[in-house]
């Protein structure tokens, strides 16, 4: 992708059991239609030449397989939920493939829950074969995300786990502890004397390699969004690079424009854009990459989000039926949300069976949004869709 364009596909459209479910008969679950099968929800998306997926739920492995997908620069989880992380172990196969550790991205309380649904992929020393995670903690505040360093190169050593491949051939171990997995915003508050935001770990080279000192491994630091950086093209000094070239580790205030997110370049990376909101009373997360918002799962949406979605071409919400529910959007709601929003298309996401089959729904959304003059084209989403 070029420019500030992002390309979305959808993965699943379905709510957490998927459609059709387990043991129903009813005509939904019964359909043909292919745009009636469902998996949990997930979304691709293609931006500013990354390559990002939005949660992996436990049909991530087939969301996978039917695109071919050999390479993710980011996995961007939207809340800790089963059918938004329950994939996670299945990255397993990717850091095989394409040699890096996955880059995944939540909040502080998301961590907390993949630490103890996955102990052990955080069990030191690391059982081989492992999933490679390196997580980077986030909230509201928009982050930067780019890709990876050539000094990140995974090796399998048979029978004894990941290494990372130094530039000089040297062999270290991917993780001895927490800290060498988890990036912390607090954590990259704090500078070194020289202003440099990076931090460094070291570890020895595996015993049968060479016995010369290793040089530090640069952990990848998240970066936050601040009006004086985004100003700028490039990085100003090496002092706000660190190993890889990035700004990861400066703490910073979102970006104030006529939209509160208008794209900025920035050297080597991509700002993406966190918006908060309520699943029930669980704080999530939605992303909005350039004119396209990503909202799933969420029942309200603070007052002082709604300037992040201005402006936007395509946008995604969640509705799991036609009637109030506690943790989710209903039908009604979402069709006021997209008249206050305005996008130039709404796409649904998070269906349920309990909504009439794709064909139906779509000519039953199209006559309220005649009826209530509904200032969004409002359609119901399908695995496989890809919107730009």
């Amino acid at each position: 992708m070029t420019g500030g364009r992002a390309r979305l596909t959808f993965l699943g459209t379905g709510t957490s059991q998927g459609v059709p479910i387990i043991g129903c008969k009813c005509e939904v679950c019964r359909s043909k239609d292919e745009r009636d099968k469902r998996f949990r929800a997930s979304a691709l998306v293609e931006y500013e030449g990354l390559t990002i997926l939005v949660d992996a739920g436990p049909d991530f492995r087939m969301q996978m397989l039917r695109l071919g997908i050999s390479h993710l620069d980011a996995i961007l989880l939207t809340h800790n939920h089963k059918d938004h992380t329950g994939g996670l172990d299945d990255v397993r196969s990717l850091n095989y493939v394409d040699r890096r550790a996955a880059e995944i991205y939540c909040e502080r309380s998301v961590l907390e829950d993949l630490i103890r649904e996955y102990p052990y992929v955080f069990k030191f020393p690391k059982y081989p074969g492992a999933p490679e995670w390196m997580l980077h903690v986030i909230d509201e505040r928009p982050f930067i995300i780019r890709k990876d360093s050539s000094d990140k190169e995974l090796v399998w050593v048979h029978d004894v786990g990941y290494h990372y491949r130094l530039p000089d051939g040297q062999l270290i171990p991917t993780a001895r502890s927490l800290d060498d997995m988890i990036d912390e915003a607090p954590k990259a508050v704090a500078a070194s004397s020289d202003g440099s935001t990076a931090s460094l770990r070291s570890a020895p080279p595996l015993a049968s390699l060479r016995s010369a000192p290793v040089p530090p491994l640069t952990v990848p630091r998240v970066a936050w969004v601040e009006p004086a950086r985004l100003a700028a093209t490039a990085p100003s000094s090496d002092s706000e690079r660190s190993d890889a070239g990035s700004l990861r580790g400066t703490p910073l205030s979102p970006p104030r424009g006529r939209r509160g997110v208008d794209s900025v370049p920035v050297s080597g990376g991509t700002i993406v854009t966190p918006i908060r909101g309520l699943h029930d009373k669980l704080p999530v997360l939605g992303f909005r990459f350039g004119d396209i918002a990503y909202i799933t799962d969420m029942s309200s949406i603070p007052e002082s989000e709604f300037a992040k979605l201005e402006g936007l071409k395509h946008l995604t919400l969640n509705t799991v039926s036609y009637k109030p529910h506690h943790s989710h959007f209903s039908l009604d709601e979402t069709l006021a949300l997209a008249d206050r929003i305005r996008p130039q298309f709404t796409w649904l996401t998070h269906l349920s069976h309990s909504f009439p089959v794709h064909e139906q729904f779509s000519q039953e959304l199209k006559r309220l949004c005649a009826e209530r003059n509904i200032h969004s084209v409002v359609q119901p989403a399908y695995d496989g869709l890809v919107i730009e």
